[in-house]
This record gives C-alpha cells, sequence and structure tokens, in this order.
C-alpha cells in the first residue's frame, strides 16, 4: 500500500472485519446489569478513570462482558492520553511487535492487524520495533473502532461516598464542576496512579527553571547551547538524555549509582502465561521473593536508547557516582559528587516515580483506610534481598481478587471494595498485568470478571425477580396431542 488512498482502504477493509468478527461474537455483549437512578440522578455503573492504554482495555473488556454502562474520563484531550505523546522520548518501544496487548484476546484488534492492513505484509515483515507515536495511532484506531465511551477535558477532583453503598465523584469538565454517581471506579492511571513523580529532596529543592523530572514536558529547545545532567540507568534516563543531545545541548552528563548500567532484564527471563496466571495465586512470600529479585537487579534500558546517547562524542557516562550536594550560583549549578565535581546549567531526574497518596487528591477521603503491604506483611530476615526490605513493595497497595482496595486492620469501610486499582502499582499483589503491554488483556479479563461477579451477586435478589417473572413460551401447546391409554 504505497499511498494515502490505498492505507485508508487498507484500514476500512479492517474496520469491516472487526465489525463482522465482533458481530460474531457477539459483541457486545447484551447489557443484563439492572439501571440505576439516586434521587433522580443516573447512576453509572463502572467509571474508568483513564483512557490510556489499561483505560481503554478495560472499557472494551467491560463491553465484551455486557456492562455498557460505563464511561472512561481522561484529563488529556483527545488523542494524546498516555505517555506516548506526552512525555514518553524513545523512539521505539521496548516491546517485541509480536506481542497481542490490549487486544482482548481478538486476532483482529492486535497492532500487527492493524499494521498489515495500513501498510502491508511485506512491511510487517521488515517492521523491527514498533515506533512509539505509531503505537498511539493504534491505540487511537482501538477505541474508534470499538467505539469506546472515552470522555476527554475530564478532571476527578474527588472520589467521595454516597448513599446506598454508590461512590459520588467530584469532575471538572472542561472546567466546569459536575457531580456524577457510580458503582465502581476503575483507577486506569499509569505508573504514578497512586502517587507521582519521584524526584531526590537535594534535586527538589532547587529553582524549578534548572530541574526537570523525566515525566515533565520539558522544553528541550532550550536546552539547545547547555549542559545537562540525567540522573539514573533506566529507559526513561536514556531517552531524555538522547532528546536533549538531539535537541542540541552542548554536553549531556549520565550519572549512575550503581557501578555497572543493569544489563539483564529479569521479567523477560520468566516471562510465561505461568507467570501472567499463576502469580496473583502465590504466597505473600513467594510474591515479595519475586518482586525482591527484580527490582533490585533494576531493568536494564533497551540497547537502542544506549546507543542512541553514546552515539554523541559530548554525552558522558559516570558510573558509581551519587550526588551528595548541588550549589545554585544564578542560572549555573555546581554538583558535588562521589567521583568529584561537576559543573551544569540543568538536571533532569529520571528517578521513577512512588506511591504517595498525599499527591492523589482524588483519594484523601480514603486514603488513611486504605491497606497498603507493610501494614499487614514483614518479610523474613532471609527473604530481603541485599538484607533491607524494598520500600517500594512495602508501600504497594493490598489488593483483592479483582484489584480492589482493601482496609486496614480495624477499619471498617465497604466503600474501598468498589475502587480497583487497576495500574502499575497492583504488580506486587497481581503481577504485571496491569501497567505493561504483555498481559494487560489478561488482567483487564480478571478485573471485569471480578466486577461482573459482584454485580450479580449484589444483584441476586433482582436477578430471581426477573426470573420469577419471565414468561415468554418456547412451546405454545399446539405442538402435541395428548394420547389416551384406553
Amino acid at each position: 500500500m504505497d499511498d494515502v488512498t490505498d492505507t485508508m482502504s487498507g484500514i476500512e477493509t479492517l474496520n469491516q472485519r472487526v465489525r463482522e468478527e465482533l458481530k460474531w461474537l457477539e459483541f457486545p455483549a447484551r447489557s443484563w446489569v439492572p439501571e440505576r437512578e439516586h434521587q433522580g440522578e443516573k447512576v453509572h455503573d463502572v467509571i474508568v478513570i483513564g483512557g490510556g492504554m489499561a483505560g481503554l482495555t478495560a472499557s472494551g473488556t467491560l463491553r465484551r462482558y455486557g456492562v455498557l454502562n460505563h464511561v472512561v474520563y481522561d484529563m488529556a484531550p483527545k488523542d494524546r492520553e498516555g505517555p506516548w505523546v506526552t512525555y514518553a522520548r524513545m523512539d521505539t518501544l521496548r516491546s517485541p511487535k509480536t506481542l497481542t496487548g490490549p487486544c482482548l484476546g481478538i486476532p483482529v484488534l492486535t497492532f500487527r492487524a492493524w499494521y498489515e492492513h495500513r501498510f502491508g505484509v511485506q512491511a510487517w515483515e521488515t517492521l523491527g520495533l514498533i515506533p512509539r507515536t505509531m503505537w498511539m495511532e493504534y491505540l487511537v484506531w482501538f477505541r474508534d473502532v470499538l467505539e469506546l465511551p472515552v470522555e476527554n477535558g475530564v478532571l476527578v477532583q474527588k472520589i467521595d461516598t454516597a448513599d446506598h453503598g454508590l461512590l459520588r465523584l467530584n469532575i471538572l469538565r472542561n472546567g466546569k464542576a459536575e457531580e456524577v454517581l457510580t458503582r465502581k471506579v476503575v483507577l486506569a492511571t499509569g505508573r504514578d496512579g497512586l502517587g507521582g513523580a519521584y524526584m531526590p529532596d537535594v534535586i527538589r529543592t532547587l529553582p524549578e527553571h534548572l530541574r526537570a523530572h523525566s515525566a515533565d514536558m520539558i522544553d528541550f529547545a532550550a536546552l539547545k547551547g547547555k549542559r545537562v545532567v540525567v540522573i539514573g540507568a533506566g529507559a526513561s534516563a536514556m531517552d531524555n538524555a538522547a532528546t536533549a543531545l538531539e535537541q542540541g545541548a552542548a554536553q549531556v552528563d549520565v550519572l549512575v549509582r550503581r557501578g555497572d548500567i543493569p544489563r539483564i532484564n529479569k521479567f523477560t527471563g520468566i516471562g510465561s502465561q505461568g507467570v501472567v496466571q499463576g502469580f496473583v495465586n502465590l504466597p505473600d512470600e513467594w510474591k515479595w521473593r519475586f518482586l525482591d529479585a527484580t527490582l533490585s537487579a533494576q531493568t536494564p534500558p533497551p540497547r537502542p536508547s544506549v546507543l542512541r546517547v553514546s552515539q554523541h562524542p559530548n554525552a558522558f557516562f559516570h558510573l558509581n557516582c551519587q550526588i551528595e550536594e548541588i550549589a545554585a550560583d544564578g542560572d549555573a549549578l555546581e554538583l558535588i559528587t562521589s567521583r568529584g565535581a561537576l559543573a551544569t546549567d540543568f538536571i533532569i531526574a529520571a528517578t521513577g516515580f512512588n506511591v504517595d497518596l498525599v499527591k492523589r487528591p482524588e483519594l484523601q477521603v480514603f486514603s488513611d483506610r486504605i491497606r497498603f503491604w507493610k501494614d499487614r506483611f514483614v518479610p523474613a530476615p532471609d527473604n530481603r534481598y541485599n538484607g533491607v526490605i524494598n520500600s517500594e513493595l512495602a508501600n504497594s497497595p493490598d489488593l483483592g481478587p479483582a484489584f480492589e482496595f482493601q482496609p486496614k486492620a480495624d477499619v471498617i469501610c465497604p466503600d474501598l471494595r468498589n475502587i480497583h486499582c487497576f495500574c502499575f502499582p497492583a504488580t506486587l499483589s497481581h503481577g504485571k498485568v496491569s501497567g505493561d503491554i504483555p498481559a494487560i488483556s489478561d488482567g483487564a479479563d480478571r478485573l471485569v470478571k471480578g466486577i461482573v461477579s459482584h454485580f450479580f451477586s449484589e444483584d441476586c435478589a433482582i436477578h430471581f425477580r426477573n426470573l420469577e417473572q419471565f414468561e415468554t413460551p418456547e412451546l405454545v401447546g399446539d405442538e402435541w396431542q395428548d394420547t389416551s391409554l384406553s
């Protein structure tokens, strides 16, 4: 397919095929959840917060199981949901192109189906890794072809309790305040879903025009001709360093605390359906052991990302280098490190995210009631990698089987079971099924099956009454005659 006409023709052919196959699957399933109103207000069955990959997959799965009265809120403009065209700065995805991702187990919804219909089979064969912006194009198509109910420009400010076990959300829709009711909330809010960007105090206390986090919207053009320091050895560190270099930074120094850059992706080594389906049922000790070993090893940056940096002669890697002190002198900075002094003009902290409910005002009503792993589990001394308790794991939410929050001991808060944490912090409870491409459909299936089960149980009296009142006959009485035995 060499021109726009052929491309659009290919996509329309795929769209027709999707519609046909979904019809064969009876997708979406017939709506079966009883409609509700409360004091004249419509009640949603589910509100999904976040219209990125996880939120879209959750929405598609809700439709697959007949929970049609739901909506997806995202505060970003349409086509800018998630990180892919905002703060993500890699050229290509790390994940292999063959992973099925958010397709819901339906072949025509895979990235491969979309790509082959747009560019042709031969182009697929020669494709290496998936370009980042192209992945966003695919997600936009996925949302549109499934007609998912995404509403953009909606910021959820507060989740609160309401009567009859409902939740009330205070939202800003394009700047206008509203209130909406729902039975369930799904937090599909990404890597920083229960907190935000983490920045060491020594950097955070600097003037804002001299530092940024790798997840910030950074004006890289303004860094042309300047010296830039990037803190970290992960993928985001390399991608931000490369972007600064490509935008004309005079010098980029990458500071790595460890004596070597991590080289082995431990999760890749155990990637299997056994992990996807079985991790959630492991004893707590084994869950902790698996993730503690993985996080302690750290995930290496992709090889192309490192080469993207090292090809520049004005890029420098400093291993075993920790910041001890930073002094600001006007618009210049002097870093005192474990390897000596370093002058720079701007610092980018590629230091990840942490769980910190203070940064999530929408959860403040529940923040002191949510149970975390540290509230009930302390790993034995021989089950601590390098002898220390991993704080990231300790601060993970202790979730139920459908990703629902659970209350701390001696806390009564039944509404917590109606808030589901379908984002990266769920990893210790459920494995890597809620934040990354490989198993996102499996995670969404687990999430929605739990929600469906809860709805049916909670409404079982209504369903039984409907059963008693169901009187559509299969037979009308003229299909046979009673034969006398005499």
